[in-house]
């Protein structure tokens, strides 16, 4: 009994926001004040997802009755948008402390956070940078400059573990319905994910099985240091858990699971990816088991919750998975891009050259250009015609894809279409041009 006392006492301090605020504090994050005329700050009411929120409109309000509404707008102990009060706060060795706002705009309301001061910019740059290698935009230049540039069987492969992890992690989200830490004491110094439940992080469990996942499959593959290769990975999953609490937006408790979480999905995962390759290239019922699989999962994430902006991250991860799937299926039948002979390996790094990066930065442009016409084609043809078919109105295309019947086909179509084109239409090009 009194160890069950302690692990709770442990795991409520751990999910406490003070301890997050405090390790903020640290490294130099500081909320601008908004202060009455007796100098006392003005009392904020904390959003129960640990928002800190502008007064939103009607139809802002009812897309947020996931995690409740609110009588009046927080504000985090701030000044209101524009106003800033500077305290001097600054650390040791990093210049003078600057008023900035969050990285970027709530993508479910819009919000664009309070002002907040950073006094360590050193640490501001480094953490954003770490919290963006677990961000989409990672995700659409990594995964297709790996598979383009430098070894399409490490590439695909990977892009399994990385579904399956975030998918996971995000249907774990909707079950425990956690809300992000709490704002006041928290400075939210990210908005975009805000409207999200916060356990498990996301950004752990990627920030774990990426690093780690790529580690384990090219050790004795590529020719290297194992040393070294184990270093940048855990220094890739230190920096990117540690942004998580420094932008606010995760305790403690939520980063040590994820980690956790991604652990043990890859100890499952890893020894059964030779079979599920296998199974994904030559089997002749693959591409129906693809898509089906891949769908049935999108409709259960779905039921989950109601509309968030999880719900499309989700179909879109999906999406892209069962894309790449179907390109590796159709390459294997055709021929293309065949897997190096095991005789060849271990395989060489190359030595560094101006051709050599030329020609990798041609094939990462032309390459992006055809995702990018792709993703907008797609995009077009796809929302007109799911809300024709369903008789939803399309004029507001934000509120139309709040509705499941729109998001999911739209989401797993355009990204499935993107993935499939990275590992098949683009290499294809590239067999055509001096490129390959």
């Amino acid at each position: 009994m009194e160890k069950s006392s302690r692990l709770l006492e442990l795991l409520r301090f751990l999910r406490d926001p003070h301890l997050v605020a405090r390790f903020q504090h640290i490294c130099g994050v500081r909320a601008t004040l908004s202060r009455s005329g007796g100098g006392e700050v003005e009392p904020s009411e904390a959003h129960n997802n640990g928002a800190c929120y502008h007064q939103l409109g009607e139809e802002t309000a009812a897309v947020r009755k996931r995690t409740g509404g609110l009588k009046s707008s927080p504000r985090n102990g701030s000044l209101p948008t524009g106003v800033a009060e500077h305290s001097g706060a600054t650390t040791d060795g990093a210049g003078e402390a600057g008023t900035v706002k969050p990285l970027r705009r709530n993508s479910l309301t819009g919000d664009a956070g309070q002002e907040f001061q950073v006094g360590n910019r050193f640490l501001y740059y480094l953490f954003t940078f770490g919290t963006e290698l677990g961000n989409e935009f990672f995700y659409i230049t990594f995964f297709p400059f790996l598979m383009w540039n430098v070894d399409a069987f490490v590439s695909r492969r990977l892009i399994m573990v990385w579904v399956w992890v975030m998918y996971l992690g995000q249907c774990t989200k909707d079950v425990f319905r956690w809300s992000r830490p709490a704002s006041p004491p928290v400075v939210k110094v990210e908005m975009f994910y805000n409207s999200e439940y916060s356990m498990p992080s996301t950004h752990a469990m990627s920030g774990t099985a990426i690093p780690f996942a790529l580690f384990f499959m090219t050790c004795g593959r590529w020719e290297y240091s194992v040393t070294l290769g184990y270093v940048l990975a855990f220094c890739w999953c230190l920096l990117v858990c540690v942004s998580r609490i420094y932008m606010g937006m995760h305790s403690v408790l939520d980063v040590i699971v994820g980690v956790i979480y991604s652990v043990v999905i890859l100890l499952v995962l890893l020894p059964a990816l030779d079979a599920i390759d296998h199974f994904v290239l030559t089997c002749v019922y693959a591409p129906l088991v693809i898509v089906s699989l891949h769908l049935s999962l999108g409709l259960f994430s779905f039921t989950l919750d109601t509309w968030s902006t999880s719900r499309g991250d989700t179909a879109q991860i999906l999406g892209s998975g069962a894309g790449v799937a179907l390109a590796s299926h159709v390459n294997h039948r055709l021929g293309l891009m065949p897997d190096p002979l095991a005789e060849r390996l271990p395989l060489s790094l190359p030595a560094l050259s101006g051709g050599l990066v030329g020609a990798a930065a041609l094939r990462f442009l032309l390459g992006v250009l055809v995702l990018v016409a792709t993703r907008a084609l797609m995009k077009a043809l796809t929302i007109s015609l799911v809300c024709r078919v369903l008789a939803i109105p399309g004029d507001d295309v934000r509120k139309a894809r709040q509705h499941m019947e729109v998001e999911l086909p739209y989401r797993y179509i355009v990204y499935g279409t993107v993935g499939f084109n990275v590992l098949f239409l683009v290499p294809l090009i590239f067999s055509y041009l001096p490129l390959c």
